[in-house]
Order: structure tokens, then sequence, then C-alpha cells
């Protein structure tokens, strides 16, 4: 067979590839790219919504379907991937900042009022005579009556030096006041107290890792220092979590140079380490760290490293389990797309991302409350570690799949609760009468010098009867029998919410510390020397002792709802 005639069939392939070619080009050019808006997912939702655009009965704006759309696509993804509107963008990176521009009070709102919690010293609102118990009913000859909190911190904050005329109700005063305040810089403090328990040991409460909290804890520690500080506590219960980086700059306080505080991974991220520098100022103190259901994120990153490097102790109950990194994507609006990217891991190689089913957000949503059904917060025997098993530096068997398991278990105590005592916390009643009673004693409360002197006045008011009329007036039934079992609890929750209206988070704090029973856990721990963990073959503790036990329940430890403005 001549060359020539073996080269027609390979001519001819060539000729047949070049006309699909040639007619693929020509058939898109001229279609308007149709076969590639069809076949390609990214561009069939821009299709989508142009057939919607030309063909639907109604008009229809194209910008607020992609609005609707955005945040439902990303929840097929994972729990934690998110979309934020522009409206809300900035409000919703205010609080890590560490600052915002506002009149400088904390608040809350009580039957449809803004009542002021805390004024915020050297602030806007402190230097023209605002105080707490004020009641803000207007801005700008605008009412703030009956408004949401979003509209109210919308009316409230504002650039920087911009004015804003407030009418005031004071309790005592006849007529409302009227305030011009100029707005200014408001810190949000992430570091929400810092005291000594005793003599030598410190407490620390962290409720955020924002931009500043980092240099706020560098400063507590040195006032702490400064009292004789021998141990540390540092509380992550309740702490959602925020930027892993300043999880790990505080972490390298507490370790020598070189241990892995964390790494990430993703499938178009590299693994990355994250290490100490060995500059860290604490790296010998004694240490408990404690965490709940409540501390996630940086919270699991903080308290992974200090566990899996045996460091300290971890106290509490199983963390959150969010092992999912974030990064924001910012749109040319201002939105923001929150997109998960990566896993991170401890120190021992274990992700703490609690299982989840793509699509089914509610469900992880509930993951609480089932484990609050399945008895978890009452017993150790009650959590399935049936993750993978790691290693921490001197053998010790840690888990990965689902949050970071404590090493010694502090359970809910529920003995004293009764349907009243609930009836009353989750209506609010016990925070209303805390209010009122605060409004109308507040001269007397502010008297004392400190918070033992406060509680020892509380506790001489027979304020569990006064709630109990009080309770009666606003529609609660009187019960005695479970009014006297649980009186510890009312008098605790009370006395609790009294002292944070009168003063602050800080005296509310030491008040519960007194019978917190992870602190008294703590302590008891820095006191047999055993903060730092040993190796496999010690023993670790999953219960506490009988006089130790929890009079408090944990929704009164740390949270108070208020907002900043």
């Amino acid at each position: 067979m001549s060359t020539k005639s073996r080269l027609v069939p390979l001519l001819l392939a060539l000729a047949v590839v070049l006309g699909i070619f040639i007619g693929t080009f020509y058939t898109s050019h001229f279609s308007g790219n149709r076969l590639n808006i069809i076949n390609t997912g990214n561009n069939k939702l821009n299709y989508l919504l142009q057939i919607i655009d030309n063909n639907y009965v109604d008009t229809v704006n194209a910008n607020d379907l992609v609005e609707d759309a955005m945040p439902l696509i990303l929840a097929e993804l994972d729990p934690h991937s998110s979309y934020i509107g522009a409206s809300e963008a900035e409000e919703s990176v205010e609080e890590l900042r560490g600052s915002f521009s506002g009149i400088g009070v904390r608040f809350t709102v009580q039957n449809d009022t803004v009542n002021v919690m805390n004024v915020i010293k050297g602030g806007p609102s402190e230097q023209v005579g605002i105080l707490a118990g004020d009641r803000i009913v207007a801005a700008d000859d605008s009412t703030l009556i009956a408004k949401s909190s979003r509209d109210i911190m919308k009316r409230l904050r504002g650039e920087k030096h911009s004015k804003v005329k407030l009418t005031v109700v004071r309790h005592g005063q006849s007529k409302p006041l009227t305030f011009t305040v100029e707005r200014g810089d408001v810190p949000i403090e992430s570091v929400d107290a810092a005291f000594m328990l005793d003599k030598h040991t410190g407490y620390i409460s962290i409720e955020s890792f924002g931009e500043s909290t980092y240099p706020e804890m560098l400063t507590a520690l040195a006032q702490l220092s400064a009292q004789g500080m021998d141990n540390l506590i540092i509380d992550l219960r309740g702490n959602r979590g925020g930027y892993m980086q300043t999880a790990i700059l505080m972490v390298n306080e507490f370790l020598p140079a070189g241990q892995l505080v964390v790494y990430t991974e993703g499938r178009k991220s590299a693994r990355e380490d994250y290490r100490t520098d060995g500059h860290g100022s604490f790296q010998k103190l004694p240490l408990v760290v404690l965490v709940d259901e409540g501390s996630a994120s940086a919270s699991e990153i903080f308290a992974g490293a200090i566990q899996d490097n045996d460091r300290g102790t971890i106290i509490g109950r199983r963390s959150f389990g969010k092992g999912l990194v974030q990064q924001p994507i910012e749109f040319k609006d201002g939105s923001i797309v929150r997109l998960t990217v990566a896993r991170y891991y401890t120190p021992s190689g274990r992700c703490i991302q609690k299982p989840y089913v793509k699509g089914h957000g509610e469900e992880y949503e509930n993951d609480l409350i089932a484990r609050y059904e399945r008895g978890e917060f009452f017993s150790a025997d009650s959590i399935h570690q049936d993750g993978p098993e790691y290693k921490t530096r001197l053998g010790r068997t840690v888990y990965g799949g689902g949050g970071i398991m404590p090493d010694i278990f502090i359970p809910e105590d529920t003995t004293l609760y009764t349907s009243y005592f609930r009836e009353a916390v989750f209506t609010g009643l016990t925070i209303q009468f805390a209010f009122a009673y605060t409004d109308q004693n507040r001269q007397q409360l502010l008297s004392f010098k400190n918070v033992e002197a406060m509680e020892n006045y509380l506790s001489r008011q027979n304020l569990l009867e006064q709630f109990a009329r009080f309770g009666e007036e606003h529609g609660l039934k009187r019960r005695n029998l479970m009014l006297q079992r649980s009186a510890p609890l009312f008098e605790k929750n009370i006395i609790a919410n009294i002292i944070y209206n009168a003063q602050d988070q800080v005296w509310r704090l030491q008040y519960i510390s007194k019978t917190d029973p992870a602190i008294l856990r703590a302590l008891e721990i820095f006191k047999s020397g055993t903060a730092k963990p040993k190796g496999p073959g010690s023993k670790v503790s999953y219960s506490i002792s009988n006089d130790m036990r929890m009079r408090l329940p944990s929704y009164l430890a740390k949270s108070h709802v208020c907002m900043y403005s």
C-alpha cells in the first residue's frame, strides 16, 4: 500500500474533528452560548433568572431572588458556610473588631422599652449624664418603643462625631429628660472579667476571640500576676469562638517553643501548621480551662491545644464540635460569603467537627437539645465516643468527631429544679423582677464597696417572697412547695441579676464563682498539685463530689442577654 493511501483515513479523521469543532463554535456563538448555559451548572442559574425575567407572569426583582437564593445554596454545603447581606455585614464583624461608633451603653429591652443596663466608663453617654436604669424612649424624636433590637441599634449607633438627641425617662423624675450625645468609639471587651478567686488563683472569663482579645488577655494576666497569681482558670464556657489567629496567639503564651497548636487542611488548601515561638510568658503556670456545650470554634482550638499538649486540665462538659474553617469573601456591594475552605485539626490529629448531613441544618442546630435529651449533660456515661482514637503527647487517649471531651466532667444538677422555677426563668420573670428591684433600690445598691457587702444585704431582703408576689401579678401562679424546694436556685438567679444590673459582669461572676462546681473542682486540683496531666496510667475523674454538687444552672454561669450601642 502506498504512503498516500495510508494517509487518507488519518486526513478524513482530522477533517471530522475539525468539522465538529467548527460546528460547535458557530452553534455556540450564534445561539448566545445557549448550549453552555444549559449544560453548565453555574450558568444554568443565570439562565433561569433570565427566563423568569422574560416570561414570569408578574414583575420580579432579580436582585431579591439572588439574595434569597444565596443562603439556601450555601446551606446545602455545610452548617457553617453562610451568606451575609450588605446591610448586615458591617454589624456582623463589629463585635470581633473590638469597637464600634455609638453612644456607649449596654441595654436590654424590657416591656418594649430600651433599658440601660450599664453605661460604659468614659464613653459618650457617661459624659452627658445618662445613668444605668434610664429608659431611652426616643432618638431624634423618633420613638424607640416596641422597636426590634436591630432597629434600636441602627438608631443609636452611627458615624463617629455624629450627634443624636435622646429622650430619657428616669426613675423618680416626673418629666422626661433630653440629652444630646456625640457618638464616639465604644470598646467591646471580649475579656469580660478578670479577678483573683483566692490569694493564689486568678480567673479570666473570655466571651469571644476578637481582634482585641489577645492584648486584653495579656493585660488581665499582668494585673493578676501583680496580685500574686500562682494558678490560672480560663473560662471559655459559652464562648462561640471568633478568629483562629487570636486563639493561636493566646495559646502561644502557655506553651514552649515548637509545639503544634493547630493545623488546617482542605481540598484546595495544603496543610498548614501553626506552632509556638517560645516567647510566651506563662509556660509553666498551672492552668485549667473551662468548657461546655456552648464553647465552639476558636474556643475548641484553644482547649484542644492545651489538652493535646498535656499542658493543663480541661473541666466541664463536651464542647460544641465546630472544626470547619471559613474564609470571608466580599462582594462589591459589601455582602459577604463565609465559605468553608478547610478543616482544622488539633495537635494529636483529630478533627473535632461533629457529624452533619448536608442540607439538614435544622437537625444540626438541634444537636444540643438532642444531647440534653440523651442525658449527656448529666452523665459522662451518656456520651458516646465513637470517633477515632488519638493520643496526646503523653499518650493519653482522646477522640475525634464531635467536640472536646473534658478531662474532668461536671454534670448539670437538676435536683432542685421544679416546673415553677423553670417557668419563672424561661418566661423572663426572674430577670424582670431583678431589674424592677434594682430600679427601685439603685441608690442603696450603689453604696456597697464590694460584692460581698451587696450579697449580704440582698440575702436579708426576703427576695423570694417579693418575687412570688411579683410573679402572681404577672400571671405566674404561686406554688409554695415548689417555691421552697427551688429556693436556693431562685435566690442565686435573682441576686446574680440584681448584682449585674447594679454593677457589672465582674461583680456578677465574682458572686457566682463561689458556688460554681467547675471552679470549685479547679481549685481542688490546684491545691492537690494535679493541674498538669500525667501519663496514660493516671486516673481521670468524670464526676464531682457530692459536697460540690451544682446548685446553679449552667445558663446562669455567664449569659445575660444584653446589647451594646
